[in-house]
C-alpha cells in the first residue's frame, strides 16, 4: 500500500493538483493531508472542496494553523503573514467547509504511523521540527502515545528532511533526494517533514510531498513541477499581496 503524503496546501490548487496526479501516477492507494489547506493562495474553496471529496473516500485529514485561524479570524488587521490572508480566507469558505476543518483532528494515528501538522509533544501550540533537537522532542512524544509508533510525518517547514534514530539515543538528519526510494524499516524510528505542496521555501518552484510505502518500507520525497505562474497570477487577480504571488515565482 502505497501512502501519499501532502500538507501546507496553501490555497494552491495548481499544486495541489499536480501532485495529486503524480501520487496517483506512482500508485497511490492512500491519501493524507497534513494541514495547512488554506492560507496564502488564491483558492482555498477550491483546495478545500477537493480534500473533503477525498476524506469521504477514505483519505484522512488533519487540521494545521492556518486552518484554525482562518476559521477564527482575528477580529483586527494584522502584519503577521500567518494573519494577513485568514479573514478574505474565511469569507470564501461556506460554514460547511469551515466546520468541516476546524472538526479535523490535531494528530492521527494508523498503526505504526502518526500524523502530525506541526509536532506530536505540543500540536496545539505549532512548534518547528527544525532540527535533531526538535525531532527528537516529536518523536518522544509520539512514542508516548503508542510504543508502537515508527514513523511521523508532518509538514510546517515547508522543506523536506529526514531524521533517523541511529545506534544511540539522538536523532540524525538526512537530506533526501527528490525521486529516491529511501529504506525507512520499522527497526529503527522515523521523523520526516515532508515539505509543502503550495509554498516551497528551498529556492526550487516545484510542489512536494511524499509517498510511503508500507510494504516495502520504503519513504519517497518527491518534487512536481506545476504552472506556478498562473497561481501567482490567481493571487494579484483576487487582491492579495503581491508577496506571496512573487515568493512562488522564488521558491521561497
Amino acid at each position: 500500500m502505497k501512502l501519499a503524503l501532502l500538507s501546507d496546501i496553501h490555497s494552491n490548487i495548481q499544486a495541489f493538483d499536480a501532485c495529486v496526479a503524480d501520487a496517483r501516477a506512482r500508485g497511490a492507494t492512500q491519501f493524507a493531508f497534513i494541514g495547512d489547506y488554506v492560507g496564502y493562495g488564491a483558492n482555498p474553496s477550491e483546495v478545500v472542496d477537493r480534500i473533503m471529496a477525498m476524506v469521504n473516500d477514505g483519505a484522512v485529514a488533519i487540521i494545521g494553523n492556518h486552518d484554525a485561524i482562518a476559521c477564527n479570524p482575528p477580529a483586527a488587521p494584522s502584519d503577521v503573514l500567518g494573519e494577513m490572508t485568514a479573514a478574505w480566507t474565511y469569507d470564501q469558505l461556506s460554514a460547511e467547509q469551515r466546520k468541516f476543518l476546524i472538526e479535523c483532528p490535531r494528530t492521527h494515528v494508523d498503526g505504526n504511523v502518526l500524523l502530525v501538522h506541526a509536532t506530536a509533544d505540543a500540536p496545539e501550540r505549532w512548534h518547528y521540527v527544525r532540527d535533531e533537537r526538535s525531532a527528537a522532542d516529536s518523536l518522544n512524544a509520539a512514542v508516548k502515545i503508542s510504543d508502537e509508533i515508527r514513523y511521523v510525518f508532518g509538514g510546517h517547514v515547508h522543506r523536506q528532511t529526514l531524521y533517523y534514530q541511529g545506534q544511540g539515543r539522538g536523532l540524525m538528519a538526512f537530506a533526501p533526494t527528490a525521486g529516491a526510494a529511501i529504506p525507512v524499516s520499522a527497526h529503527r524510528r522515523w521523523i520526516a517533514t515532508i515539505g509543502s505542496v503550495g509554498q516551497p521555501r528551498d529556492g526550487r518552484t516545484d510542489a512536494m510531498y511524499a509517498l510511503f510505502d508500507r510494504e516495502k518500507a520504503q519513504l519517497t520525497f518527491a518534487r512536481v513541477p506545476y504552472d506556478y505562474g498562473s497561481a501567482a497570477d490567481a493571487i494579484r487577480a483576487a487582491g492579495l499581496p503581491e508577496f506571496f504571488a512573487d515568493r512562488l515565482l522564488r521558491g521561497q
